[in-house]
């Protein structure tokens, strides 16, 4: 591929000279209300009145419900965005699989259909401007309103969707933004939650005309000019600073908009210049160095804010993922948060961003199209995928046309990128992209499609994590805890009994296959499969719901990177009907040796196979087990694992402990430890939380049949909240208050 010039969205334009672009941020001082899907009239009646806002543009007259600018919402709950309503609803067993038990879906009309509003001043002196409002997503089948006049509407819940104000504002007096969110139906098959759970933008720049010139320039880290040009093909500057993982460096795009000669508006937006090229013989290549992709799937929510995950929390979760090795997120499965890419851009993380939904009607086309333009100035993204496991259009004609079709709009939108799918196993729509994603080498006859099509370059879209439940070793139908397959082994192993093991090593040794993206990087809400009720969401996270990590990560993080490694497993606080039973050790490392103590005798000094694992068989009782890890026979690491005592106090780790504006974040992460302070992995404590500085946002603990309720409401207390640990671990989500200044603290008591 031709060296790319990627371009960034930045959170804030920046406006100098005569420029009068401004961009704010309106996600504070929302109202929200549950509506209901099943009757128009039990909707505040929206839509019942004689001329509807669909016949008639303004009609309100008849119309008394939300739309309305002197509609009534004293008594509705007062929201800052981004905001999940889902998170906050009760859980039922007849309830949707997928969305992981919560009590919303056609079943649940009364909890399905969601209102928001929000008054906004207009000064005298914008009239003439061109405004509008940037909705970044809304799940889902969302419609918007100005001062009563109907905006439009957006069926997908993944789409940025602008709407024009200009004509119907009040300049000089108040003004309503009012949106309708119906999340009846499904778009995905994992948890969506609902609600604006996307950034809102008010932009306000003087009009354009006919007679409108745009410039270019780009600007380096220091704000000193780097090239100009006319046009963008042009703006390249001498000797470019190339980003890269090591070295994500970032220039600045400013787009100068001039009228005899003044400058009216600029825009201003990041970006970074890179080259990536797909060898069939060297793998991967960024910048002319071969690297592979140590990748992961993600969605979109986090615990305790379900979808509405804060701007500031997605460097914590991307910083998680590189910790274990990690370098590239595939998003699963439609577009990404914009603040998500900024992170990936500015963090050095590659990423492949993902249609949602495959078709080659205008609205299709228009999807796709609006994510690519979108997205495509972001240097991390390296793919454009146009969907995933469509089976029923996998394996037939249909598939491939509508692939093609695709495929050339992809390329019409954005030249400098190529293509790819999640392939199921068919044998359709795989042929078609440029880049041939198998979604698992176990469903995919890769063997026999290399010797046919040897110029194929393969991409792991989905490989097999094979994990369970953080720290539970036994599968509890009952909890809804699952074992790691990578310990039960699985029917489809092909000899291998850890499945992680499996993808890392074939996609390793093949330089064209590019490498791979697990299933999943965090545990996602939803989807619990193989799990039923009481189960809530999927356990093949590397990491689980909160971001704590699994053994897994470690065998990863030991293939992955070249720190040393030596984790062994499991905890030995097993339950007490397990003395005296066989009980195998496990250990991921990257060490040439490990032996195994356990009460100071030796279990034998094995050989460590290597992206492998080894295995001790022993009698469990109470004690302690040490690992001593050898390189060239010289020992490097020292773990010890042991029967530890109650639980008796907590450490807190915190992500920062100053906050900054009021739309920041923190996270606590808890640690519970006995009396010598050991960690006790296995302690399921009520937690007394009192934090100053910040309030509670949400809570979670990486249970996947967790029920409590994950964040305060209003009238309680968002200082003071007791919760539940799991197997040693909670989390807090803190959110900065306006005004404070001090900094963030977590007492924590047992």
């Amino acid at each position: 591929m031709k060296k790319l010039f990627s371009v960034a969205f930045l959170a804030l334009l920046a406006m100098n000279g005569n420029a009068q672009r401004t961009t704010t941020l309106m996600n504070e001082g929302w109202t929200f209300s549950l509506g209901d899907a099943s009757s128009m009239q039990k909707d505040f009646t929206h839509g019942t009145e004689y001329f509807t806002y669909f016949s008639k543009a303004g009609s309100n007259n008849q119309n008394m419900g939300p739309a309305r600018n002197d509609f009534d919402d004293a008594n509705w709950q007062k929201v800052d965005l981004p905001h999940d309503w889902v998170v906050d609803l009760p859980y039922a067993g007849e309830a949707s699989h997928s969305h992981g038990y919560k009590q919303v879906g056609w079943k649940y009309p009364q909890n399905s259909v969601g209102w928001y509003r929000k008054h906004i001043f207009i000064p005298k002196e914008d009239e003439g401007k061109d405004i509008s409002v940037r909705f970044e997503g809304i799940f889902r089948n969302s419609q918007v309103f100005c001062n009563g006049f109907y905006l439009g509407h957006e069926v997908s819940g993944y789409a940025t969707t602008d709407y024009n104000l200009s004509e119907y504002l009040n300049y000089g007096g108040d003004n309503v933004i009012t949106v309708r969110a119906d999340a009846s139906t499904e778009e995905g098959w994992y948890y969506e939650g609902a609600g604006i759970y996307r950034d809102v933008w008010l932009i306000k720049h003087p009009a354009h005309s006919a007679n409108t010139k745009v410039s270019y320039q780009l600007l380096d880290a220091k704000g000193n000019v780097a090239a100009e040009a006319e046009t963008l093909e042009g703006l390249k500057p001498a000797n470019p600073h190339l980003w890269s993982l090591e070295d994500p460096y970032l220039y600045t795009q400013v787009t100068l908009y001039k009228e005899n000669g003044k400058v009216i508006d600029e825009e201003r937006v990041k970006t970074g210049i890179r080259e990536v090229k797909f060898d069939l013989n060297k793998g991967v290549l960024l910048n002319g160095k071969a690297l592979e992709l140590k990748g992961v799937n993600l969605h979109l929510d986090h615990a305790g804010v379900g979808t509405a995950v804060p701007d500031s929390l997605w460097p914590y979760i991307i910083k998680r993922l590189q910790a274990m090795g990690g370098n590239a997120i595939r998003c699963s499965h439609n577009p990404a948060t914009p603040s998500m890419l900024n992170a990936c851009d500015s963090l050095g993380m590659l990423v492949i961003d993902e249609n949602r939904l495959m078709g080659t009607n205008t609205e299709h086309h228009n999807l796709l199209a609006r994510m690519i333009n979108r997205d495509k100035h972001h240097p991390s993204i390296i793919l454009w995928s146009i969907g995933n496991e469509e089976w029923v259009i996998e394996n037939g004609e249909r598939g491939e046309k509508i692939a093609r079709t695709m495929v050339k709009w992809s390329k019409e939108l954005d030249p400098t990128r190529l293509t790819t799918y999640g392939n199921a196993g068919g044998f359709g729509i795989v042929k078609d992209v440029d880049i041939h994603g198998y979604n698992y080498i176990v469903q995919n006859d890769v063997e026999n499609r290399r010797r046919a099509f040897p110029d194929w370059f393969v991409v792991g879209t989905e490989e097999t994590s094979g994990c369970g439940t953080r720290n539970v070793y036994w599968t509890d139908s009952v909890k809804g805890y699952m074992k790691s397959i990578n310990m039960e082994g699985e029917e489809r192993s092909n000899g291998f009994k850890n499945v992680i093991e499996r993808g890392w090593q074939w996609y390793k040794k093949n330089p064209w296959a590019g490498g791979l993206f697990y299933w999943t990087g965090f545990d996602y809400r939803g989807e619990p499969n193989p799990m039923l009720w009481p189960a809530t969401g999927s356990q093949f996270g590397i990491l689980d719901y909160c971001g704590f990590p699994k053994d897994e990560a470690y065998y990863l993080k030991a293939a992955w990177t070249d720190q040393p490694v030596l984790h062994i497993f499991p905890h030995w606080n097993l339950p007490d009907d397990m003395k005296g039973k066989e009980t195998e050790v496990w250990a991921y490392s990257n060490m040439d040796e490990v032996e195994l103590f356990q009460d100071g005798k030796s279990l034998g000094r094995q050989k460590m196979p290597e992206d492998g694992h080894l295995v001790w068989k022993t009698i469990y009782k109470p004690g302690k087990l040490r690992a001593v890890g050898y390189k060239k026979g010289k020992k490097v690491l020292v773990e010890n694992v042991e029967t530890t005592g109650e639980a008796v106090k907590a450490r807190v780790d915190l992500s920062k402990t100053q906050l900054c504006g009021s739309q920041d974040v923190a996270v606590a992460d808890i640690t519970l430890l006995d009396k010598k302070g050991r960690e006790v992995k296995n302690a399921c404590n009520n937690l007394q939380i009192e934090v100053s500085g910040a309030e509670i946002l949400g809570w979670g603990n990486g249970d996947p049949g967790f029920k409590v309720k994950e964040r305060p409401q209003n009238g309680e207390s968002k200082t003071v909240q007791t919760i539940p640990a799991f197997m040693g671990k909670a989390q807090i989500i803190l959110k900065a208050v306006e005004g404070n200044t001090q900094p963030v603290k977590v007492n924590v008591k047992l």
